[in-house]
């Protein structure tokens, strides 16, 4: 029997994939989870066909537990879903090993395709998406400033452009104050800035919030 497993903050979000996915397959066994903490230990303690996720939930976010995800079980395909526009963090998330970045806006045309199409190995893109991988070498001198960090800086880029302290990123992230400080001095040496207020402008200027 297939198995899914569901990860999103929003219950609601949740049951209308639980929906869709038990409409496209009539065999399956669907789990839910709320954030990306209870996803890793579903993880850890049973095994998966497929994982669906959202990438902004409290706590970790999406991304990092991709990360840790694929440290875990590296064959297990992991879709990413998200209301962000693809142009910002569908690259991330590929790159980081995701299987497919899916918008949640086209969830109800599009789950079922991208789930038969990763059981199949292969990766969910869009045509969008597709057209900026094929053109990526040619922009890397147009680069955005926040595309040069590291998973783990972007992660900390996005909680202080929320108003997020230190100490709180350190908490979210399971890091110390001391590490997180160090990230946060990268981000604004990588990225020309001088105080968290710039960060946030910058988010909201490339709607990375």
């Amino acid at each position: 029997m297939l198995r899914i497993l569901i990860a999103d903050d929003h219950i609601i979000v949740r049951r209308g994939l639980r929906q869709i996915l038990l409409e496209g397959f009539p065999y399956v066994h669907i789990e839910e989870v709320p954030d990306a903490e209870e996803m890793i230990k579903k993880v850890i303690s049973a095994e998966w066909d497929v994982i669906i996720s959202d990438l902004s939930m409290p706590g970790r976010s999406g991304l990092d537990a991709l990360q840790q995800i694929k440290q875990i079980s590296p064959k297990l395909p992991v879709l990413i879903l998200s209301i962000h526009p693809e142009e910002q963090y569908a690259l991330r998330v590929l790159k980081a090993g995701a299987a497919g970045y899916l918008s949640k806006d086209l969830a109800p045309d599009e789950l079922v395709n991208a789930v038969n199409r990763v059981l199949l190995g292969k990766k969910y893109i869009t045509a969008s998406i597709a057209e900026k991988l094929a053109s990526v070498l040619d922009q890397d001198n147009d680069r955005k400033l926040h595309e040069s960090l590291s998973d783990r800086e972007f992660s900390v880029l996005k909680f202080l452009a929320a108003g997020k302290s230190v100490s709180e990123i350190a908490e979210s992230m399971f890091l110390s104050v001391t590490t997180v400080s160090t990230y946060r001095a990268r981000i604004m040496s990588k990225m020309s800035m001088k105080s968290n207020a710039d960060l946030t402008l910058y988010a909201i200027e490339h709607k990375l919030l």
